[in-house]
């Protein structure tokens, strides 16, 4: 029964895509521009440039191995370090409203800038290489959690840590018991946002000087005007992108099931 309500709820979903993906091949085998391969082609080079491997690699070739290594390597790692950082400094500047009203200022200013027009000076400063990506990426992306949980800890219920004062708990537990789990569904949302900016500032680090990525594939597919390959780059990672929002979607539903309960109950 659950296996028929899944398979119902994909197809509810994916009819959409479909119907995109049969008019996208008609219009482009009718119009047949060399600029816009049909979706078919585009399958093709995507199968023979990452899945046309032997089985004993799971149909991954070489270039899979490597490019998917490498790029998701450094999301992952810029990724973390960025959620690592913005969590902690969050924290402490959510829970001084002096320290809070004179970061403010220099947060957003920060915030502001285009993560893409630093690349210059990361480059002088770290060189290329997987360095510079990684800081690239962190950078980029720690403002959604940075602010997010900053908003988050200032905006949790006083009753409970007023409660949280009177049996005594230490500033410690009450960090753990009460701040934490109440800033956790805004921490949950800049995660979440944080790592699609990340997936984009993946691809535009390793459009500089990379040798290795999906990056690196696309912009040397661009350069030899090998269209179907580099099309095949840019449907890729709408896939990754799609995938990791699922995920992410998947444990925030399991890790914050309290969270969403209360809101049911709520309402």
């Amino acid at each position: 029964m659950k296996v028929l309500k899944g398979l119902r709820g994909f197809v509810e979903r994916a009819w959409l895509v479909v119907i995109v993906a049969v008019l996208w091949e008609l219009v482009t085998r009718a119009v047949d521009e060399t600029y816009f391969p049909p979706p078919t082609t585009i399958l093709g080079a995507l199968h023979e440039l990452w899945f046309s491997g032997p089985a004993s690699s799971l149909f991954l070739t070489e270039n899979a191995t490597d490019d998917f290594s490498t790029s998701l390597t450094n999301l992952f790692v810029g990724w973390g370090a960025a959620g690592a950082v913005g969590v902690v400094v969050g924290v402490a500047i959510g829970r001084s409203r002096v320290l809070y009203d004179m970061a403010s200022p220099v947060l957003e200013f920060l915030r502001a800038v285009p993560p893409p027009t630093l690349l210059p000076f990361f480059i002088i400063v770290f060189q290329l290489g997987a360095t510079m990506q990684i800081v690239t990426i962190a950078f980029g992306v720690v403002w959604p959690v940075l602010l997010n949980t900053c908003d988050g800890v200032r905006t949790v219920d006083t009753l409970q840590l007023d409660t949280a004062r009177v049996f005594g708990l230490s500033r410690f537990r009450q960090l753990v018991t009460v701040i934490l789990p109440g800033a956790a569904p805004k921490i949950a949302a800049g995660l979440r946002v944080a790592l699609s900016f990340a997936l984009i500032l993946m691809v535009i680090s390793e459009l500089f000087g990379s040798t290795a990525g999906i990056g690196s594939e696309l912009i040397g597919a661009q350069r030899s005007f090998e269209l179907p390959r580099m099309w095949a780059g840019i449907v890729m990672l709408g896939i990754l992108g799609f995938l990791f929002n699922a995920v992410f979607v998947l444990l925030e539903r399991r890790l914050l099931a309290w969270h969403i309960g209360a809101q049911r109950l709520a309402n």
